[in-house]
Parts: structure tokens; sequence; C-alpha cells
């Protein structure tokens, strides 16, 4: 039987690359047989397992560079019954794909905002005149060449394999250390692991009311890994608050902190405990 695993496509992104990265280990441990299906976007493709349609999902939720990716963040949120099996860093080499012969004639240059914000400083060296738009994938932005040929992207080296598109110039990444880490999400409990990730609101916004919920972990040494703030989406200057621990909720000291937690909290939201594996 096989395993249906959704990403943000077409083939050729780099969440696909993460995907196959995830397929090729979980082949070893599990002896399952995966199946790759490909969505126009994060929210969709973290929908398309909520709904049932496929079982697994591989999204970017946070990028070396740019920071989190933030519709990861509120999907998850939203959908509520996500929980994280695995956490994938994999690293990010960026090409400049164009048909044309030299860099002084392109234009304009597409690719997924992340990609484009990664390769800024290239960007203003290199091609300080171009038009700059976003697309919703990397690999779309390699189809956009088809239709405007004065026009460059900025993809994988296997998008312009698999669309059989010249490379202009390799790597253009502002950072050589550029990686993202991807979630791999599926409504299966978590299997435990080093690293914990939840989201919860504070009952009012007033002073002190998120110094408590993170006394929670500092009286008990519990290392918060990241913190970020979201808006609710309800008001100006409403907010949630996601957090990764360096912990295990299988055990009794993160147990026993997320019970004081609910305490100082009003929606508390556990997304799971898991390992991070390098792709």
């Amino acid at each position: 039987m096989n395993v249906s695993l959704a990403y943000l496509g077409p083939p050729g992104t780099y969440s696909e690359a993460a995907a196959l990265s995830y397929v090729k280990q979980a082949r070893t441990r599990t002896g399952m047989e995966y199946l790759l299906c490909p969505y126009p976007s994060i929210a969709q493709t973290l929908q398309a397992v909520a709904g049932g349609e496929v079982q697994i999902a591989v999204v970017p939720v946070e990028n070396s560079i740019e920071g989190s990716v933030t519709v990861t963040l509120d999907t998850v949120w939203q959908l509520d019954k996500l929980r994280i099996q695995e956490a994938l860093v994999l690293p990010i080499s960026h090409a400049l794909i164009s048909p044309m012969e030299s860099l002084s004639q392109i234009k304009t240059i597409y690719s997924h905002p992340q990609a484009l914000a990664q390769c800024q400083g290239w960007l203003e060296q290199f091609l300080p005149q171009v038009q700059l738009i976003p697309t919703n994938s990397t690999t779309e932005a390699v189809r956009q060449l088809e239709e405007d040929p004065e026009a460059g992207a900025i993809a994988s080296c296997r998008a312009a394999e698999l669309y059989e598109m010249p490379i202009a110039a390799y790597p253009i990444n502002d950072s050589p250390d550029n990686c993202t880490r991807f979630w791999v999400v599926s409504l299966q409990p978590s299997p435990g692991g080093s690293h914990t990730s939840l989201a919860f609101t504070v009952p009012a916004n007033v002073p002190g009311s998120l110094v408590q919920p993170l006394q929670v972990f500092a009286q008990r040494n519990i290392n918060m890994s990241r913190i970020e703030s979201r808006p609710t989406k309800r008001s100006l200057g409403d907010y949630l608050f996601f957090i990764d621990l360096e912990a295990d909720t299988r055990t009794a000291i993160v147990q026993s902190a997320l019970e004081e937690l609910k305490g100082y909290t009003n929606i508390l939201k556990i997304f799971g405990s898991y390992s991070i594996v390098q792709g």
C-alpha cells in the first residue's frame, strides 16, 4: 500500500526535495512505498492532510536567513489536529535560471518571496534594475519563462533540469549556509523526540501576561529554542505565541510544565514532540 504525501508543488520545488529526502529515509525504516502529491500552496498542502485526502505532508516552517514561514504557522494553528512527526533540515542553494544569453538581457525575475529575499544581495549587485515578481513556488517561477523569455527565475538546479531550462548563475543565495527546516505532519500522534512545538494565547494583553508562561519552562531548566508571536487575526495587538522546546512531552518534567502552563493561557495547542534530522 502506498502512503500519500503532499508537498508544495509543482515538481522541482525545495519542498519536493525535502519530501524526497524524507521518503528515502522513511522507506528504510518502514519498508513502505510513498506517492508524492503536489499542491499549489502550503495552506492547501496542510488542508489535504487535515481533510484526509493524503496521509502526510512536508511543509517549510523556518529558513535560516528569512525566518519563519508564517503561512505554515498560521495554518497549523487554525487546523488544530495536525501533529508533527519529524523535522527535516535541508540545505538550500538557489540558481538563476533563464534562456537569455547574458544577465543584461534579463528584465524580470520570478520566484517565491522567500527565495527572492534569500538572494536579495546578489540581485542588488548583479541585476539591480530588474523587476521582481513573487510566485506561489519556485517551480511556478520556472514555468513563467515559457511565456516571458526575457525573464529569469530563482529555483533549484533540479527545476532547471526538469523543465529543460539553462542555468545562468549558481549559487546565488546570499549565505552559503542557507538552510530550511521542514515539518513532516500527519493526523497520527507524534512519536516523541528531542523537540516539542506548541502555541498558546494569553487571557489578556497586560504587563506580565507572557512572562508567567515562559517562567514555567525557565524554572524547570527547559530550554526554548524558538519563540515567535503571530497575530490572532481577531483584533490589532492581539497575539498568539509559538514556542519550540528542547524537550519531550513524554517526560514527567515537561508534563508538569504543560499542566501548569494551562493556568496561564487561554488556548494551548501542543503540536507534538519529534526528532530533527538532516536532509
